[in-house]
């Protein structure tokens, strides 16, 4: 796939969707940046273990997703310390579930921050050194809540139309560079976001934790299945691909048939 000895960064990738992002890419030689927050341990750990399991270079980067400076930072420091930044995985994201009337602003705004405009930023800072090298690959964490909306979920649900917008935005803006702009939507996907918010659905819906996950969750599935991290990260590599250098500016859902009716 001629991607070995490119250099990525993964927003959100200490765990879940954004873990699976980085180690996919670095079974495919590409050195990477992970981020994300959690236990210091634990993140040595994925780090070290990216680096044995593929030898790959690996390399942390506390960033804070909902500062813009920092932001910035992560992708001048990837480049100093790796040499390019050629793919730039957005993948951070928060979630929050409450009736818009008691929607906490503090929590409106920290979601549109690290869902939505930190993707801006990243890209913002990484394009000039695609575009200079004529190559690059983009790929913005949406949701099937890019495409339709779900209850209580007003500022998650906003912030993914977003970035359904955004991609469109910069794909046109550097579609004569070599490089490329998507986005994937997953349905339900069996992550800690997604086990997170299920006591806060139970809440505000009255209902068991089976009723959640079953009527619910994959209620909007008809495949009755979550997607797996796995499955998402493969559509990611595939997209980093010369293979798929003609695909930009494409919302690429994998639901299972949720935004198919």
């Amino acid at each position: 796939m001629a991607l070995k000895g490119r250099n990525a960064v993964v927003t959100g990738s200490t765990s879940g969707i954004g873990l699976a992002y980085a180690r996919a890419l670095a079974a495919e030689g590409v050195n990477v940046v992970i981020n994300g927050f959690g236990e210091a341990a634990d993140i040595e750990k994925e780090r070290a273990g990216i680096e044995k399991d593929f030898g790959v270079k690996c390399l942390y980067d506390g960033a804070d997703m909902s500062k813009p400076e920092q932001i910035t930072a992560m992708i001048v420091n990837a480049e100093k310390n790796l040499g390019s930044v050629d793919v730039l995985i957005n993948n951070a994201g928060i979630q929050f579930v409450s009736p818009v009337e008691d929607f906490p602003p503090e929590k409106w705004e920290q979601i549109i921050a690290i869902n939505l405009s930190s993707a801006f930023y990243g890209m913002r800072a990484a394009v000039p050194g695609m575009k200079a090298r004529k190559w690059g690959r983009i790929i913005n964490t949406a949701s099937a809540h890019s495409l339709v909306a779900s209850p209580f979920k007003s500022a998650y649900v906003s912030a993914k139309h977003g970035i359904a917008g955004l991609t469109k935005t910069v794909a046109l803006e550097t579609a004569t560079f070599g490089v490329t702009v998507n986005c994937i939507s997953p349905g339900y996907v069996w992550t800690p976001l997604v086990e997170k918010q299920i006591p806060d659905t139970m809440k505000a819906r009255n209902m068991t934790k089976e009723q959640v996950m079953n009527d619910v969750l994959l209620a909007a599935q008809p495949t009755k299945q979550f997607v797996t991290v796995e499955q998402v990260a493969a559509l990611a590599v595939f997209l980093c691909s010369d293979a798929a250098s003609q695909i930009t500016g494409a919302n690429i859902s994998m639901d299972g048939g949720w935004t198919a009716a």
